[in-house]
C-alpha cells in the first residue's frame, strides 16, 4: 500500500483486536512512564520552559499550566524521556511512542478531533510509520541519530492525519519535519549524559510545528525517509510494527538492561548479598560498553549507565525510579559495586546488535570463586513480550505512589473507554497537577 494512502485511510475496524490492545497498551505505558518522569527536574524546567516561552490554549500533562500544541508535545515528549522506562524498537535502535502520543495528543487538541477510534488509530498509524523511519535513517545516514530525528516525520504524519491535510500539504509536512527535526547524535549523550536525552521531545514539537506550517501552506523538502529503502514499506498493513516493540522493566537504557537481568539471576540462583561480592565484569556490545558512568552524579547519567544500575540490582533486587532519582546515587555500597565492574567488547554481542542486546556478567566473590551467567537478553522483548495484566502492573507500580490509586484507576478506565467515550475523559484526567504530598495522593 502507498504511504500516503495507507496514512489517511487506515480505520479503526481495520485493526484487530490484538493491535487494538496494543495501542492501549503503549499508552498505559507512556502515560505511566510521564507520571513517574514529572518527579524529575528534566520535566520540571522543559514545563516551566514551555510555559513561558510557547502561549497557548492546551493545558500541559499533569500540570494544567497552558501551552501551544508544540509546547504541549515538547513538555510532554521530554517528561517520558526524562524517565527512560518507555517502549522501543529494536531495528531503528530508538522509541517511536515517546515523541508520537504527545504529538498526536497536541494536534488532536488543535484540530478539535478528539474521537476515541481515531486517536488510537492515528497512535497505530504512526508506530507504523515510525519504526520504519527508524531503519530508513540508519540505512542511509552514517551517523546514529536520536529518535527525535525519525519520530519527528512520524509526528507530522499523524498531524497530517489529525487535520485532515490533502496528499501535497501532507507531503510538505513530512518535507519540512525531516529537514527541520533534530539529526542529533546519540553516542555524544551516551558518552556525556545530561537532559537533551533521545531528542523525543525536540522531534515531537518539531513535527507539530512541521504540520501545523504545512496546513497554513509552508512548503517543504521531499522527505527521503519515508521511501527509502523502498522494501520498508511494501508490508505497510500487513506486518504491524507496533506489535513488534519492547517494553522495558527498569527505567534506565535498553543496553544496560540485559547486565541487570543477568547479574539478578546470578543473585537470585547462589542467594548472594552484596557484601559477597568483590568485582564484576560484563561482557556486551560496543554501545553499552559506553555506558561508563561509574558514580553518576545526576538522574540522567545514572540511567545512562550500565555498572550503577547492574549495581543497584545487586544490592536491591531491583531497579525503579527511586532508585535513579534518590539516595542511592549515594549508596556507598551501590558505589562500590559500581566501580567495581569493569565491561569488555564482545565481537559475538556486537554482531547481534541492534535485532539483540545480549550480556554476560561474571561475579567474582570475596572468596575467589566466581560465577558467569548465561547470555542473556533484556526482559519484554518483542520476541517474549509482558502480560497484558504484567504491563497494567508496571503502570500502578509508577502511578500509584504519585497520583493515588483511584486516579491510577480512572486514567486506565478513560483509556479502556477511548473508543467509545472519546478522548475528553483521559485529557481531563492527564491535565490535574500532580501534588508532591504522595500521602495526600494516595488517600485521593
Amino acid at each position: 500500500m502507498d504511504t500516503l494512502e495507507f496514512l489517511h485511510s487506515l480505520r479503526y475496524t481495520d485493526l484487530s483486536p490484538q493491535i487494538r490492545t496494543r495501542a492501549e497498551l503503549c499508552l498505559l505505558d507512556l502515560i505511566g512512564i510521564a507520571i513517574g518522569g514529572t518527579a524529575t527536574g528534566l520535566s520540571e524546567i522543559i514545563r516551566s520552559h514551555a510555559a513561558a516561552q510557547f502561549g497557548g490554549r492546551h493545558p500541559m500533562l499533569f500540570d494544567a499550566r497552558p501551552t501551544s500544541a508544540a509546547g504541549l508535545a515538547l513538555s510532554a515528549g521530554m517528561t517520558i524521556d526524562a524517565l527512560d522506562g518507555h517502549d522501543g524498537y529494536n531495528p531503528a535502535k530508538g522509541h517511536v511512542g515517546c515523541g508520537l502520543f504527545p504529538a498526536a495528543l497536541a494536534l488532536a487538541l488543535e484540530a478539535g478531533r478528539t474521537d476515541g477510534a481515531e486517536f488510537l488509530t492515528t497512535i497505530v498509524v504512526g508506530y507504523e510509520l515510525g519504526s520504519r523511519l527508524g531503519v530508513g535513517l540508519h540505512a542511509t545516514a552514517p551517523d546514529y541519530h536520536t529518535s527525535g530525528a525519525w519520530v519527528a516525520v512520524a509526528a507530522a504524519a499523524a498531524g497530517a492525519r489529525l487535520l485532515r491535510l490533502g496528499p501535497d500539504r501532507t507531503a510538505h509536512a513530512l518535507g519540512i519535519a525531516e529537514y527541520h527535526g533534530p539529526r542529533s547524535q546519540m553516542m555524544r549523550c551516551i558518552d556525556h549524559p545530561t537532559m537533551v536525552k533521545d531528542g523525543s521531545g525536540w522531534g515531537a514539537m518539531a513535527g507539530v510545528s512541521a504540520a501545523l506550517l504545512a496546513r497554513d501552506g509552508f512548503t517543504g523538502a521531499p522527505a527521503l525517509t519515508i521511501a527509502d529503502p523502498a522494501d520498508l514499506w511494501s508490508d505497510l498493513g500487513v506486518n504491524w510494527l507496533i506489535d513488534k516493540q519492547y517494553f522495558k522493566p527498569y527505567p534506565v537504557c535498553r543496553w544496560a538492561q540485559a547486565p541487570v537481568e543477568a547479574a539478578l539471576a546470578l543473585r537470585r540462583r547462589h542467594t548472594l548479598t552484596a557484601q559477597d561480592i568483590a568485582a564484576i565484569e560484563v561482557a556486551t556490545f560496543h554501545e553499552s560498553t559506553r555506558l561508563a558512568t561509574q558514580e553518576p552524579k545526576t538522574t540522567e547519567e545514572a540511567q545512562y549507565s550500565t555498572s550503577f544500575p547492574t549495581a543497584v540490582a545487586l544490592v536491591r533486587g531491583a531497579v525503579t525510579p527511586a532508585d535513579i532519582t534518590g539516595d542511592a546515587l549515594h549508596d556507598p555500597e551501590i558505589l562500590r559495586l559500581s566501580r567495581a565492574m569493569t565491561m569488555t567488547e564482545d565481537a559475538g554481542a556486537n554482531a547481534r546488535f541492534p535485532a539483540y542486546r545480549p550480556a554476560r556478567v561474571t561475579l567474582t566473590l570475596r572468596d575467589g570463586t566466581q560465577l558467569t551467567s548465561d547470555w542473556t537478553e533484556p526482559r519484554w522483548d518483542a520476541d517474549n513480550p509482558p502480560t497484558e495484566a504484567a504491563l497494567r502492573a508496571k503502570f500502578h507500580d509508577l502511578a500509584d505512589p504519585l497520583i493515588g490509586p483511584a486516579r491510577a484507576a480512572r486514567i486506565e478506565s478513560a483509556l479502556s473507554d477511548l473508543p467509545k467515550t472519546g478522548l475528553q475523559p483521559l485529557y481531563d484526567q492527564l491535565i490535574q497537577p500532580i501534588s508532591r504530598d504522595t500521602t495526600a495522593a494516595r488517600a485521593s
